[in-house]
């Protein structure tokens, strides 16, 4: 305890640190004060008992976490800043297949990355008039429009208002990257998901304690989530060090040199380069079905018994086709953003080969088998934290409290907290001062080796 008191009294030292943090704070207090505050003409009392009915289980459950409870309230932010993480994603696919966007990306340099950022926040604008008017079209069919209100002035106020609150959420995440600590946008959401935490929290217990030894099983439940989340750090940290030695040199003048052997390093191939990435892609998928079935189900049971798998995330079916999803999708980003013929041609460029492999194609293809093995328990294992919630649901969890045991929210959760802590920590290392841990060491998403591509996610 005493080390924690000395780390945060450090921490206050620093004039900058202390500016970012509390520059930090104060962004996030005005975004989670939008996310009270209604838009015009809506009735949130009976939207939210409208949505009530649906359950922590229905997909709309999973983007209320996401968005703080904002979508549920009908606030300003309600669509948060999803838009702006699908319009990323969107740019980010083009990159890999428009020839445009890759030049944009590799060779353009500083103008080729704020054309992408312009490109990617039209993109938002776009994407966000057209989920607002579905938002919206659900606001109505729920019943919660104020019928004094006139339906024009109601519908072109509210979208407009709607794409400025995710345009403003942007705006924030982007000054926090810039003036505060962390990635921005990633904090937001992550601020969004834990700020669910408390309420599912509590009522679990209380949940628990209404039942005969339910604090035993209570505590059993926390014990659980602590080595999932431990599981997951390592997955999030582990990496697969590939050693590199670096040609000899002579060293001494004329008659007198001697060869030196050169400097060994490594490249680190993480075990989940992909990040949270498949997930994320995986779960817009399973949108899909679910939109094109409300649309050509005539109301038999078949097609109501699917919609309804579908649409809820604790069913045999939704499980297995968002497993499979996920592992597919690890392996084709994967794919996308680690390039062993990059890699091959770094190693190649700075003087340097992998001990025991020849340089060229015979490197290439060691580093593209390297990468297909270790993506294997990867993959499987982001598999099962995708779905592990609805494991836990099935053993009586909370399923508010369940979404905490895995699935998206967990890995943002752990990356986001990963990624603030090395930030802090590099502040303090860099003014002589102890780093938060003190032993090992934090692992961002540069830390160490070489690594001429980046670390994806």
């Amino acid at each position: 305890m005493k080390e924690f008191i000395d780390s945060i009294k450090n921490i206050w030292k620093i004039e900058e640190l202390r500016k970012r943090i509390l520059f930090t704070v104060a962004m996030i207090a005005i975004y989670r004060f939008g996310s009270y505050v209604a838009l015009p003409g809506v009735m949130p009392q009976v939207l939210l008992k409208a949505v009530q009915g649906r359950g922590a289980n229905d997909i709309l459950g999973l983007l209320n976490t996401f968005t703080g409870g904002a979508l549920f309230k009908a606030s300003i932010f309600a669509l948060g800043i999803m838009p702006y993480i699908t319009a990323s994603i969107i740019v980010q696919l083009l990159g890999f297949a428009v020839p445009y966007f890759q030049r944009l990306q590799e060779k353009e340099g500083e103008s080729g990355r704020n054309k992408i950022n312009q490109i990617t926040r039209y993109l938002t604008v776009l994407i966000t008039l057209v989920q607002g008017g579905g938002y919206l079209t659900t606001i109505v069919s729920a019943g919660a429009m104020d019928p004094s209100v006139n339906p024009y002035v109601f519908w072109i106020t509210n979208i407009i208002i709607l794409t400025t609150g995710t345009v403003f959420a942007m705006w924030l995440g982007e000054r926090i990257t810039d003036r505060g600590i962390g990635n921005g946008i990633s904090l937001l959401i992550m601020i969004g998901i834990i700020s669910r935490l408390p309420s599912a929290f509590f009522a679990e217990i209380q949940a628990q304690l209404a039942k005969n030894g339910g604090l035993i099983v209570f505590v059993i439940e926390l014990v659980a989530l602590f080595a999932i989340v431990l599981l997951t750090v390592l997955i999030t940290q582990g990496v697969r060090k590939i050693p590199v030695q670096f040609a000899k040199k002579m060293v001494g003048k004329g008659a007198s040199q001697i060869p030196v052997a050169g400097a060994r390093d490594y490249i680190p191939v993480k075990v989940n380069a992909a990040g949270v990435m498949p997930i994320i892609f995986a779960q817009a998928i399973m949108f899909l079905p679910v939109t094109v079935m409300q649309w050509v189900s005539k109301g038999g049971n078949s097609a109501g018994s699917m919609l309804t798998a579908l649409n809820r995330w604790d069913s045999p079916v939704y499980n297995i086709l968002f497993f499979l999803l996920v592992v597919i999708f690890t392996y084709v980003y994967t794919a996308l953003i680690v390039n062993p013929k990059q890699y091959s041609d770094y190693l190649k460029r700075m003087n340097a080969f992998i001990p025991g492999v020849k340089p060229g194609k015979s490197t290439e293809e060691y580093i593209d088998s390297v990468v297909t093995k270790i993506t294997l328990p990867g993959s499987v294992f982001l598999g099962f934290i995708s779905i592990f919630p609805a494991f836990v649901a099935a053993f009586g969890v909370n399923q508010a409290f369940a979404l905490f045991f895995g699935g998206t929210s967990l890995l943002i959760l752990v990356g986001v907290v990963l990624d603030t802590m090395q930030q802090i920590e590099s502040h303090l290392l860099m003014r002589k001062y102890d780093g938060l841990v003190k032993s090992g060491k934090l692992k961002g998403r540069n830390s160490g080796g070489l690594n001429p591509i980046g670390s994806g996610m």
